[in-house]
């Protein structure tokens, strides 16, 4: 009963928006599909790993496995411990931020499994949420003397354990789940996430061939993966192909522009000569017309970055019909409560603002998928 008025309290607020905004942008529902709960990132850097884990979740509600709450600090674990070896290979030159993107958490669950959050929650400091400002800097600290040494020392690896065992806990070998005993690999088999070859990671720049798996050369993608590239059209085309059909989509862009307002729930895209009027959201303005050309200006003069990554959960209309992507933050939801951490981007700001997305495979439509190469 809790959930069935949960879930129809989250539909009234989709359609109300917030007091703040209702006045001006009124949605009316075209596809929402099912989420879990929201979640707070808190400050760490790690909406990645909170953006891919909630697509994942979806992704087992949608395949019928059941709705399950992940360790989101399990995989962050595994992703630093991996970027401090790139990072030493590198003579320190690599990233061992805590910025990544979506293909390394499907990475390190591939690599390592994945445990249930009552497993792993990743507080073991005085925090009742996650804070990683001093973890980061004695990780960083012992990292910078393995390289000065150039030695990686087994004295080395006991620290940096021991430095994300007193902060995160330790990682459970094996743990208890529903009254059965699995180690990460196992649980990872038994719900379903053993096989994670059918996720595909997309972007759109045009200084590289579409249709082609290519660089992308953001700070973040520390690890250098190649990504399918796509025209925008193509590029928008997938995320709404995959919403409207019951997939969800993990989106990686920017919220630098100013464009992005989470405490008021909405991010749109106007016309520069409208910018300083448009987001105030007093008026509702044309958002901006995207095209190739446009999106990779901003992309090559800075005004688009690799900043935060979210979950698309659903299509919203406003009363002009213009489509809005229900979006799922990870900032909790003090910041924005009566949109319950949820916020609407516009398309063009979809279009203009992202970096990559995160799809299933049978998310895109075949002919795209066809000139991708993807089968």
């Amino acid at each position: 009963m809790k959930r069935i008025l949960a879930l129809a309290f989250a539909a009234f607020l989709c359609l109300t928006v917030s007091a703040q905004t209702q006045t001006i942008y009124k949605f009316t529902k075209v596809c929402d599909n099912p989420a879990t709960s929201i979640k707070n990132q808190a400050k760490t850097g790690t909406c990645w790993c909170f953006s891919t884990v909630s697509f994942l979740e979806s992704e087992l509600i949608r395949q019928g496995k059941g709705e399950f709450d992940l360790s989101e600090m399990f995989v962050v674990r595994k992703n630093y411990e991996k970027r401090l070896f790139d990072n030493y290979l590198r003579q320190g030159k690599g990233n061992i931020g805590p910025g990544s993107i979506c293909h390394m958490a499907i990475n390190a669950i591939k690599e390592n499994g994945i445990v249930p959050e009552s497993a792993y929650h990743g507080i073991k400091y005085d925090s009742a949420t996650h804070n990683h400002d001093e973890l980061s800097a004695y990780m960083k600290a012992v990292a910078g003397v393995a390289v000065e040494r150039k030695n990686m020392s087994p004295e080395y690896d006991k620290l940096m354990k021991n430095i994300f065992d007193t902060y995160l806990g330790e990682v459970p070998q094996t743990f208890e789940y529903n009254g059965k005993t699995y180690t990460p690999q196992s649980f990872a088999s038994a719900i379903g996430l053993d096989n994670l070859d059918d996720y595909i990671e997309i972007t759109s720049i045009a200084h590289h061939p579409f249709y082609q798996m290519v660089p992308l050369e953001i700070p973040d993608n520390w690890d250098h993966q190649l990504l399918h590239n796509v025209p925008i059209e193509d590029f928008i085309a997938i995320i709404d192909n995959a919403l409207k059909n019951g997939y969800t989509v993990a989106w990686d862009g920017d919220l630098t522009s100013g464009e992005f307002n989470h405490n008021r729930g909405i991010a749109i895209c106007p016309e520069p000569e409208d910018f300083a009027e448009a987001i105030k959201l007093e008026k509702i303005f044309p958002d901006r017309k995207v095209t190739q050309e446009n999106r990779q200006y901003d992309l090559e003069h800075f005004k688009t970055v690799d900043d935060h990554l979210m979950h698309l959960v659903g299509i919203y209309t406003d009363q002009n019909g213009n489509n809005f992507y229900k979006t799922k933050n990870s900032w909790g939801t003090s910041r924005n409560e009566e949109m319950a951490g949820y916020l609407y981007m516009s398309r063009s700001y979809v279009m203009m603002r992202a970096i990559s997305i995160l799809v299933h495979k049978d998310g895109i439509p075949k002919d795209i998928r066809k000139k991708m190469g993807i089968k």
